[in-house]
């Protein structure tokens, strides 16, 4: 008998938290419903959603998550979202049919941890709301069409994890708190800031960072900022990933910069940098670095370049550089493209066996360089169009992809970044890359989240 009441207690565990929907929330999903097309074929006024419809969670009849991504939905979000009151989890990513202005009444979903509405078409401000979900711990707004500035009430969200903002059209200064007003430099347990593509301006406030910030990512790519980059910014010593390229910041590299030993990424191209070159020794995980396009004085090719081994991309086009190239530099063992062109390097360019054997793209495409001694069995594309040594018709001049029928973009290895041969002319931009890879890591992310909880 205490068999048969054991394995009941078990039975009774093992059935949904409950068959039937809470009346509430059955309306709230009738009302999305009906501003919707394209919704899952189980979606019928004639089954309960708990039970029955695809992308619905629930726990004790109360729908807590509605995971609805790249299905094609069409319409605009009912304002009636709001009486979904235990909802934790909203994902309607990658619809670009959704859209129309974000109802403010989403800043009503108390229990919101996931709000990720990316790759959609949602149109007019960023509801000041969203800074009531309190909960929140991802918030994916990338890849709209939201206009006006940024809420400063996002500063409210101190348990945010990741605030992506990215391919919007969003304009204004990045806000940081006063005395009666919050900011997103209140945001210290955030790991993610990706403002990039959007119409930001600047200057961007000092006090935006502090050291007490755990940022891993900072993506202010493609953007309108202006003036100095904070010194603040280095202060953040958890920093993997910089990427400032594409704006107008001016001024001296911060030297603190320069001493964060956690950054793997550093793109600071297409500005209006002055002074030196800055000094990047100590930021010794450096994996792939941009200082291309800027007015940097002109100044010898860094010694510091040969420090950094775990350096496998080096873009410092059009950076004032001059001199002769080290030679230690080709030697760096996770090396993989180097782009120095429209500089002044001359001298003699030596590249020896002691090369990287990963090593497939050197391009130093109008310096001075009068002569090579290089290994003749190298296996790269070097490119050294514009300089005095080619005047001659020198055979090194002839891109090795040509001479061995072709190494394709990066010889047998894949080009870095998804980036071309010819970094100097690519048209597939570092903005473009870090909203590939921020998708991605939001997909990957928010898979185990829910997988989880």
């Amino acid at each position: 008998m205490q068999r048969l009441l054991l394995l009941s207690l078990l039975l009774v565990g093992l059935r949904p938290s409950s068959s039937q929907t809470n009346s509430q929330d059955v309306a709230a999903l009738q009302a999305l419903m009906k501003n919707w097309q394209n919704v899952p074929q189980n979606w019928t006024g004639t089954t309960d959603p708990c039970t029955s419809w695809d992308g619905i969670s629930c726990s004790n009849g109360r729908v807590t998550k509605v995971k609805l991504p790249s299905i094609n939905l069409q319409g605009t979000v009912s304002t009636a979202i709001d009486q979904l009151a235990a909802l934790t989890y909203l994902d309607l990513s990658n619809n670009p049919n959704l859209g129309g202005p974000l109802t403010p009444n989403i800043g009503k979903l108390k229990q919101l941890t996931t709000l990720n509405l990316q790759g959609c078409s949602f149109t007019g401000n960023i509801p000041n709301e969203i800074g009531n979900l309190t909960q929140l711990t991802f918030l994916a707004l990338n890849s709209n069409n939201f206009t006006g500035g940024i809420p400063p009430t996002l500063g409210h969200l101190s348990n945010l994890f990741l605030l992506d903002l990215t391919a919007n059209q969003l304009s204004g200064q990045i806000p940081v708190s006063t005395s009666s007003t919050p900011g997103l430099d209140q945001l210290v347990s955030t790991k993610h800031f990706h403002f990039g593509e959007n119409q930001l301006i600047g200057p961007i406030s000092e006090s935006l960072f502090n050291a007490n910030m755990t940022l891993i990512h900072v993506y202010f790519q493609n953007n309108k900022f202006t003036g100095p980059i904070p010194e603040s910014l280095g202060l953040v010593q958890t920093l993997e990933m910089i990427l400032l390229d594409k704006n107008q910041f001016s001024g001296l590299v911060p030297k603190s910069i320069g001493n964060l030993g956690n950054l793997m990424e550093l793109n600071l191209a297409s500005n209006l940098l002055s002074g030196t070159v800055p000094d990047l020794s100590n930021a010794t995980q450096l994996n792939y670095l941009d200082l291309s396009n800027n007015n940097f004085a002109s100044s010898p090719a860094p010694g510091w370049f040969s420090t950094l081994t775990s350096l496998n991309t080096l873009l410092m086009d059009n950076d004032g550089l001059t001199g002769t190239i080290p030679s230690a530099l080709f030697s760096l063992p996770q090396l993989l493209q180097v782009s120095l062109a429209n500089n002044t390097l001359n001298g003699t360019l030596s590249m020896r066996s002691n090369i990287s054997s990963l090593l497939r793209v050197v391009n130093l495409t109008n310096n001075q360089i009068i002569e090579a001694n290089v290994d003749p069995g190298y296996n790269i594309s070097l490119i050294l169009t514009g300089n005095p040594i080619c005047l001659d018709d020198t055979s090194i001049c002839k891109p090795k992809q040509q001479q061995q029928g072709g190494l394709g973009l990066c010889g047998d290895v894949p080009c870095p970044h998804n980036q071309s041969a010819y970094p100097a002319t690519s048209q597939n931009s570092a903005s473009t890359r870090s909203s590939q890879s921020q998708g991605s890591m939001i997909f990957i992310v928010l898979i185990m989240y829910s997988l989880l909880f």
